[in-house]
């Protein structure tokens, strides 16, 4: 009835529905190795892939803050199945990035097969026809581009109209979920009162507003994450701002950004050319960064060990801050736990950038808002205010304020939020995630109860030294080692097995509580306030590969077709006859030994061998098909 193309179903009935046999959600790095490698190993392009941006590239569309680029190398932040020998620079910025994702788009030729201003709000699984289906929302031209709470606002002040312009039915075989967790941006601390008064603007970095002139204006920055380490230290230099005062909740550790071979000027003058024309450059390169930051993973664990290790880098990291950064920035900027406990900050201009007079950092807590000001304090966030040895101010101050940019970061623990998606028995799969606990998936990739669903970088896949990408292609290849028998129609179910699944989601909450985020003394995005850590990976990156590589096919339910069926039994059988053509030819070489010489012996063996079995072979060969 399905099959493996794409077909429209009763075009004029009311419940007409289009068929595509696989159906992805998000057209961003995930989402687009997953097309790709479609493509190139499974040689199939009945695929779609629905994105509700505006454009291609997720997570690296939509972030568009000034100075936004990759602080992971980007010869190792890019799919190994599609190299880039023409980077610009070693850490190249953001609207390079979605110029390589659009010419990875380009040369695989999926661009067709992606479909923006789609949102995608309802998967549902009919257990009957064995299909997934899903509902789509067709938005208005970029207002995808709106996080979900903006959309909300939009339409409680304009009606479903501003937002929805339609809305389709489709089914799919295989659902892939290739949305990211840097999606939906935290909003407004509600605790904080006066946001109704202030007259400037307020956004968040994640959406960057660029029709908001920042030359001479004071502007207030809440939160000293990457993004604001990055656009942070421009905002006076390049847009003009009067003043930059940035609020500081904790220090967070600050690494050195990696410097690459020649340096900055000699790679990117050297490095398109040495990647281009000398066979294994860049793939020696990759390998040698890949390795470097793995090496990082001694920092993560809980032993002596570890603790030495960290130890010796903290020691290095805050010798480089006190070079680096006015002597009044010393207490506040010390961390009191351990390297690693929060995401780092690989940075190459905040530390400098806070020698500018017109940039103020405190730890003095947003307090309330006026019309055109902003009061911080009384208190401070740190260092404690019980310090008493501590000079860090605590006083309240009222600052002038003409915009407010929120850099506090993203709803990381709602996983596929606000995907609403039904799996067997009309089991919603956030209602499975609390009942365990907390957001969990096998491998991140997999649940029960929801066969035919894989996602791409889901719960606990994250690393905390090494490239997304790398992770996000190792599920892609392993999520091909299910797919590929699906396509060929010789398995018609895929769906991990439940006890499975509540095993690996033991043994990971177990080992991240001997890890570096439970035991290093800090609270971070990582946790909820349960201490649930649905967001890291608590193993190193060579152990996710090797087991994506090398899957436990013991731990998955897998329903054959009666044509795999009849596969899987015939292999059966080629299996037992070669072992008893091994048999025989044994057998026969035995009785041969007396008087002979062994090399002849053996020569005479392996053509025995092959000449017992050859016909037994033959024979069931022929009837596998």
């Amino acid at each position: 009835m399905y099959g493996n193309t794409i077909h429209k179903n009763n075009g004029y009935d009311p419940g007409s529905y289009t068929y595509y046999p696989i159906a992805i959600i998000g057209a961003g790095e995930s989402g687009i190795a997953m097309g790709c490698r479609l493509k190139e190993a499974l040689g199939f392009d009945q695929f779609r892939i629905f994105d509700r941006q505006a454009g291609i590239g997720g997570t690296w569309w939509i972030n568009r803050y000034p100075g936004v680029a990759c602080d992971v190398p980007a010869i190792f932040y890019s799919f190994s199945f599609c190299p880039n020998p023409k980077w610009t620079t070693f850490h190249p910025s953001g609207p390079e990035i979605v110029k390589y994702l659009h010419g990875v788009c380009d040369k695989y030729q999926i661009m067709d097969k992606i479909q923006l201003n789609t949102d995608v709000r309802e998967c549902k699984w009919l257990e009957e026809e064995q299909v997934w289906e899903v509902k789509l929302q067709h938005l208005m031209t970029g207002v995808g581009d709106l996080s979900e709470y903006e959309r909300s606002q939009k339409i409680q002040e304009h009606g479903r109209e501003s937002i929805y312009m339609s809305e389709e039915t489709i089914r799919a075989k295989l659902l892939i979920s290739g949305v990211g967790g840097l999606v939906e941006p935290k909003v407004w601390p509600e605790e904080i009162p006066g946001k109704d008064k202030f007259q400037g603007r307020i956004f968040h970095s994640a959406r960057w507003d660029y029709k908001v002139d920042l030359r001479n204006k004071d502007i207030i920055v809440v939160g000293t994450g990457c993004s604001a380490a990055q656009f942070v230290p421009i905002l006076t230099k390049q847009y003009g701002a009067k003043s930059v005062t940035q609020l500081m909740r904790s220090p967070p550790w600050v690494v050195p950004r990696q410097v690459p071979l020649f340096g900055e000027k000699g790679w990117e003058e050297w490095s398109p050319w040495l990647c281009s024309n000398v066979p294994g450059f860049a793939k020696a390169v990759r390998l040698l960064i890949a390795a470097g930051l793995e090496y990082d993973w001694r920092l993560f664990g809980s032993e002596d060990y570890h603790a030495k290790e960290r130890k010796k880098l903290e020691d290095q990291l805050l010798a480089h801050m006190k070079r680096t950064v006015p002597k009044k920035y010393h207490q506040i900027l010390q961390p009191d736990y351990g390297v690693g406990c929060k995401r780092r900050v690989l940075d190459a201009t905040w530390f400098l950038g806070l020698n500018d007079p017109a940039i103020e950092l405190t730890t003095q807590p947003l307090t309330s808002i006026g019309e055109n000001t902003v009061t911080i304090g009384p208190g401070r966030t740190y260092p404690d205010p019980a310090d008493t040895t501590s000079s860090a101010p605590s006083h309240e101050v009222t600052l002038p304020a003409d915009v407010i940019i929120l850099a506090n970061g993203f709803q990381t623990t709602k996983w596929l939020h606000p995907l609403d998606i039904t799996g067997r028995g009309g089991k919603k799969l956030h209602d499975v995630f609390e009942e365990r606990g907390g957001p969990q998936m096998y491998m991140g990739m997999a649940l029960d109860g929801f066969p035919n669903f894989f996602t791409i970088f889901g719960p606990n896949t994250a690393t905390g030294h090494s490239s997304v990408i790398m992770a996000s292609e190792n599920m892609v290849n392993m999520a091909l080692k299910f797919i590929k028998p699906m396509i060929k129609g010789d398995v018609a179910l895929t769906e991990i097995k439940k006890e499975a699944e509540i095993e690996w989601a033991r043994d990971t909450q177990s080992a991240l509580k001997k890890r570096i985020w439970t035991t290093g003394g800090c609270r971070s995005w990582y946790q909820t306030e349960e201490g649930w850590n649905s967001t890291v990976y608590p193993y190193s990156q060579i152990w996710f590969a090797l087991r994506c590589m090398f899957p436990t096919w013991s731990d998955w339910d897998i329903t054959y077709t009666r044509k795999g069926q009849a596969k899987k039994s015939a292999m059966k059988v080629l299996n037992t006859l070669a072992l008893v053509a091994v048999i025989v030819g044994g057998v026969k070489l035995r009785r041969m030994l007396q008087g002979r010489n062994l090399i002849a012996l053996l020569k005479t063996y392996i053509r025995v061998t092959f000449m017992a079995g050859a016909g037994l072979l033959q024979t069931a060969a022929s009837r596998v098909e």
